[in-house]
């Protein structure tokens, strides 16, 4: 199994099985350390998305009613290889993995608020391509466009694919 990417620059691979794998047992060393504070743990993006290519990252989403309480968790996390990021997005905090030495990320984890529009998107992407296999090929699509354009510049291929996502998202 490939995961990880260095961070800023993008390459997609085929699915793999192991990415599932991977992520729920991301999902239970976060649900042991955040307990009650974690509303609700997912697995989403590309890799919950058996259909279609994806960066090697697996993107976790964490439903949370305080972002306070789970700062509080920061050293234990950090302990697990789970590394505070910051707030560059609004309404979010994000935690990454990988081997930081090398500036390599195999997770980003996204907290977000409950029931906050953050999380109903993430879980409403995901649920809406896997549901709909044309509409997962032609994301896909878009995002091969932007990796051959980008591959060494992960923020212009975010940006690219905001589009195709707003026009999922609203179910245009």
């Amino acid at each position: 199994m490939s995961l990880g990417l260095k961070r800023g620059t993008v390459q997609l691979e085929p699915h793999d099985k192991q990415w599932d794998e991977t992520a729920i047992q991301t999902i239970k060393t976060l649900k042991s350390i955040l307990g009650d504070d974690a509303i609700d743990i997912q697995h989403i993006g590309s890799t919950a998305i058996p259909a279609i290519k994806a960066k090697p990252i697996i993107d976790i989403v964490v439903e949370v009613t305080d972002f306070e309480r789970i700062m509080l968790h920061n050293e234990q996390l950090q302990k697990e290889g789970i590394f505070y990021r910051g707030s560059d997005v609004e309404y979010q905090i994000l935690y990454v993995m990988g081997d930081m030495e090398k500036d390599i990320r195999t997770h980003h984890i996204h907290v977000v608020k409950w029931n906050g529009t953050e999380w109903k998107n993430y879980i409403h992407f995901r649920d809406c391509l896997n549901a709909n296999k044309n509409i997962a090929l032609q994301y896909e699509r878009v995002k091969e466009e932007l990796e051959s354009k980008y591959a060494d510049d992960r923020v212009a291929y975010t940006n690219g694919k905001q589009e195709m996502i707003d026009i999922i998202l609203n179910g245009k």
